[in-house]
C-alpha cells in the first residue's frame, strides 16, 4: 500500500494548473525528481507543466499550494522559459516509468510501474512509494500483477546514472548558503561552471549573496541572460543591484530587460541611489502594516519562512498605498513589543517613538552611528515626503563597512576550520 497522504505520479499528469484568481495556466506533463545524498527519499523539485501554446515549463514545488485529484493549485508568478531538466534531474514518467529495476532481496526483474510522491513538510515533497510490475510471463490479455513498495525498497532504484557533478549537486542541495558558496569558492573553474549551471536557480541566488564580489560577477557573466535574470530574481532586490551595478552597462540592461517586471524595477529604483548611502543599502521589500492592522496580523506577515530574520524584527505601519514608496509613514513596531501584547491590539498603537527615520541620502558612517545608538538590526527609509522606500538592516552595512575582500577571507577562513576539524 501506498504511504499516508501519498499521490501517484500518473494521477497527476493532464490536471489543470491553476493560479490563486483560479484561471488555468496549463496541464501538469511530468514531475521533476532529484537524488539526496545519504538515504533519503529523492526529492520533488516541482512540475513540468505545458502552457497552452504547447510551450513545456518549469514550476517549483515550493509555489505549489496544493494537490488534489482535480487540480493543481499555485501562487506567485509563472516563469515561462522552456523547461530544460539539469545535471542530477529526471522526469518521473519520461525517463523512470518502464525502467528494469530489483527489489531487496530479490532476484526477479521488475518495471516501475508508477511512482507515488508525497508531502513531507511545508513546501517540501518527496518520493515516498514504487509501484511495480513484475516481468513474469503470464497468459496473453492477463493482468500485470502490481506491487506497491517503500521506495528504499528498490536498492538498484536511482534517478540518473552516475555523473561527474551529480553527487556534488546533491550534496549541495542540503547544505546552508554559507557552506554552498564555500563550495564554490573552492571549485576550480571547470567544476564550478559545471555545478552552477546545473543548481537550482534560488540556491545558487543565495550561494551568490555569499560569494566575494568578483566571483558573483564571474558567475552571473557565466550565465545566458535568461538564466541570469532568473537567478537576480530570486537575490534580494538590494543584493541584486549592487551585482547589477558591477556589470557591463549593456549586459546589465539586457539582464533587466529579461527579468520581471515589478523585480526589475525595484532594482532600476536602488540602482538610482549610490551604493554608500541608505538608498543603496535598503531594500523595499520590508514588512508594511496598514493603520488597522492588528498584533495578530503583524505577527502573521512576521511569520513568513522566506523573509530574512533582520527584516522580520521590525514592521513599518504606513497609509496606502503599502507597497514602497507608501502613503505616509506613521512608525515602526518591535516584534518583542508585538509578542507581548493581545492580538486584537491595533499595531499602530505600539510604534516606538524614538526611531527617527534615515533619509536615501545617510551616507555609510551616519547610517553605521545610527545602527550603534538605537540598537537596532533594521531601519526604516523615508523620503522628503515622509513616504516609506524601504528598510536597511544591519547586515547590509556591515558589508559596507568591511573590507572589500572580507568574504574571500571568511571563506578560507572557513575552510582552515572545517580542515582543522577533520584533522
Amino acid at each position: 500500500m501506498p504511504s499516508t497522504s501519498s499521490i501517484f505520479v500518473s494521477r497527476i499528469k493532464g490536471l489543470p494548473m491553476l493560479d490563486a484568481t483560479g484561471d488555468q495556466v496549463g496541464k501538469v506533463r511530468d514531475v521533476v525528481l532529484q537524488n539526496r545524498p545519504g538515504k533519503r527519499a529523492p526529492r520533488v523539485k516541482g512540475l513540468v507543466v505545458e502552457l497552452f501554446a504547447l510551450r513545456r515549463i518549469f514550476f517549483p514545488m515550493e509555489r505549489v499550494h496544493s494537490v488534489d485529484p482535480n487540480q493543481v493549485i499555485i501562487s506567485g508568478v509563472v516563469n515561462t522559459r522552456r523547461f530544460e531538466p539539469r545535471e542530477g534531474e529526471s522526469l518521473a514518467i519520461e525517463d523512470l516509468f518502464d525502467r528494469t529495476v530489483f527489489r531487496r532481496a530479490s532476484p526477479e526483474p521488475y518495471t516501475i510501474y508508477d511512482l507515488a510522491i508525497r508531502q513531507a513538510r511545508p513546501r517540501d515533497w518527496e518520493l515516498s512509494d514504487v509501484a511495480l510490475r513484475d516481468q513474469a510471463r503470464r497468459r496473453p490479455f492477463s493482468k500485470p500483477h502490481i506491487t506497491i513498495v517503500a521506495w528504499d525498497e528498490v536498492p538498484s532504484f536511482t534517478l540518473i546514472p552516475g555523473r561527474g557533478s551529480e553527487q556534488v549537486l546533491a550534496e549541495l542541495s542540503e547544505m546552508k548558503p554559507a557552506d554552498v558558496a564555500r563550495e564554490l569558492h573552492d571549485m576550480d573553474p571547470r567544476r564550478r561552471a559545471e555545478v552552477v549551471k546545473a543548481m537550482d536557480d534560488e540556491l545558487l541566488a543565495e550561494a551568490l549573496e555569499e560569494l566575494p564580489e568578483d566571483e558573483q560577477v564571474e558567475v552571473i557573466q557565466s550565465l545566458e541572460a535568461e538564466r541570469a535574470a532568473d537567478v537576480l530574481e530570486e537575490m534580494d532586490p538590494d543584493d541584486a543591484a549592487d551585482l547589477i551595478a558591477e556589470l557591463a552597462p549593456e549586459v546589465a540592461e539586457d539582464i533587466l530587460e529579461r527579468m520581471e517586471p515589478e523585480e526589475a524595477e525595484d532594482v532600476r529604483s536602488l540602482l538610482t541611489y549610490d551604493a554608500s548611502t541608505a538608498g543603496g543599502l535598503m531594500t523595499p521589500e520590508p514588512v508594511i502594516l496598514a493603520p488597522d492592522a492588528t498584533v495578530a496580523d503583524a505577527l502573521a506577515m512576521m511569520r513568513n519562512e522566506e523573509l530574512p530574520p533582520a527584516l522580520a524584527c521590525l514592521a513599518f505601519v504606513c497609509r496606502t498605498p503599502l507597497d514602497t514608496p507608501t502613503g505616509r509613514f506613521l512608525g515602526a513596531v518591535h516584534i518583542q513589543r508585538l509578542l507581548r501584547e493581545p492580538p486584537s491590539v491595533l499595531a499602530a498603537s505600539l510604534v516606538d517613538k524614538g526611531i527617527t527615520p534615515l533619509t536615501p541620502a545617510s551616507n555609510i558612517a551616519l547610517v553605521a552611528r545610527y545602527f550603534a545608538t538605537y540598537d537596532l538590526v533594521c531601519a526604516p527609509v523615508v523620503d522628503e515626503d515622509n513616504r516609506l522606500l524601504g528598510a536597511v538592516t544591519v547586515d547590509d552595512v556591515l558589508d559596507h563597512i568591511l573590507p572589500n575582500d572580507w568574504r574571500g577571507v571568511q571563506l578560507d577562513q572557513l575552510n582552515e576550520g572545517v580542515a582543522g576539524v577533520q584533522r
